[in-house]
């Protein structure tokens, strides 16, 4: 889904995506049409004593500034929450990428996360505690406003509430939600951080199946998309700490192909058929003629390719340029990083020079002996 960068803090991107520029407008519709008004104003007056009047709360436009001061305002505590797992998180000295804004919250992207769990624990924690400590502020604010500013007062109250319900839904253990990741790090304590993950992973594939039936008992949008969302985001987490312990002490130089056979941009598509037949390989270097690598050609560029222009079509107008890695990249790193790169192949250097590449195919291989080694009785 697209995302447009609007802000920067700390030196972290702060991203929305194009689902919370279609929400904001509607969740502003729904505070300032319906009856959410005077039932956020009963509830605020009950808890904090402050009285609010409803006629101005009501009166012309009133309504529809309320519901967009409170939207933005809670796409702000979002941020705010992300931020304070961003601001633990580089005190561990972890580095954050990006903080993305989308339709069901906000998702701080780390480039790695640690598997110390008591770091991973006051890292997730540190989202609601947040959450609360804003939530608080917005409250101490409502009790000393003067009352002739009845929306500012109505509209922090609003917030007050809302922070404090986001923190508390967050603590759920549904992972990969604040709770599910304090479940993780609790479990970690004492078993490895790869059945602590499959335990806290499964917990939130129950919590998915029971959003998906409440949504659909209710015909309420917003908690199926959340029921799709935590059954996703679970089932990767699950794989990539699979993957991730797989791959452990292994570099790109272990699982590479080396020596592979290259092909010349003037070849045509035919002739690099035929040769794929032959030489049993899906992924080429293709050199220029002098010889440099310049790009890779795989099989499924070769698909691309209509019948009748195989003969004439050179290898050259097919080539793609994809990244390059050093042989002693860490390999999880680098699968990541291709993943991110939306390329599933690389070639890969040792200094200045092309020793091999690195495909899915290598990956594949690679993951197979693993879990091979794994299974070997001891």
């Amino acid at each position: 889904m697209r995302k447009f960068t609007v802000a920067s803090i700390w030196g972290i991107p702060i991203r929305i995506s194009v689902s919370l520029v279609v929400f904001l407008p509607l969740l502003a519709w729904l505070i300032g049409s319906g009856q959410q008004i005077p039932l956020y104003a009963d509830l605020i007056q009950q808890l904090s004593g402050v009285d609010l009047d409803r006629a101005v709360l009501r009166a012309g436009l009133t309504p529809w500034v309320i519901g967009v001061l409170a939207a933005v305002g809670l796409f702000v505590s979002v941020t705010i929450h992300e931020l304070g797992h961003s601001w633990v998180a580089r005190r561990y000295g972890l580095e954050i990428e990006s903080i993305t804004l989308w339709i069901l919250g906000g998702i701080a992207a780390f480039t790695s996360l640690p598997r110390e769990w008591n770091r991973e624990f006051w890292i997730a924690i540190a989202g609601p505690t947040t959450s609360i400590l804003v939530g608080g502020v917005c409250w101490a604010a409502l009790l000393v406003l003067p009352g002739t500013l009845t929306v500012v007062q109505f509209v922090l109250g609003w917030l007050a509430i809302v922070n404090v319900i986001l923190a508390l839904f967050n603590l759920l253990p549904a992972f990969p939600m604040d709770g599910g990741r304090v479940l993780r790090a609790l479990l970690a304590r004492r078993r490895p951080y790869a059945s602590a993950t499959r335990i806290a992973a499964r917990i939130g594939v129950v919590f998915a199946l029971v959003f998906a039936i409440l949504g659909v008992i209710g015909f309420n949008v917003i908690l199926l998309l959340l029921a799709v969302f935590i059954y996703g985001a679970a089932t990767t987490e699950s794989k990539t700490v699979l993957m991730d312990e797989l791959l452990e002490g292994i570099t790109v130089g272990d699982i590479m192909t080396t020596d592979p056979h290259t092909v010349s941009t003037d070849t045509t598509v035919a002739e690099f058929g035929d040769r794929m037949l032959r030489e049993r390989q899906t992924v080429y270097p293709v050199t220029d003629r002098i010889g440099e690598i310049v790009g890779i050609v795989t099989l499924n560029d070769l698909k691309q390719t209509k019948r009748e222009e195989r003969e004439t079509k050179t290898v050259g107008t097919l080539l793609r340029d994809v990244p390059r890695v050093d042989a002693s990249a860490d390999a999880f790193d680098t699968l990541v990083h291709l993943g991110q790169a939306k390329s599933p192949t690389a070639l890969v250097v040792d200094g200045d020079s092309v020793v091999g590449v690195v495909s899915e195919a290598d990956y594949a291989r690679a993951f197979t002996i693993q879990r091979g080694f794994e299974a070997t009785p001891m």
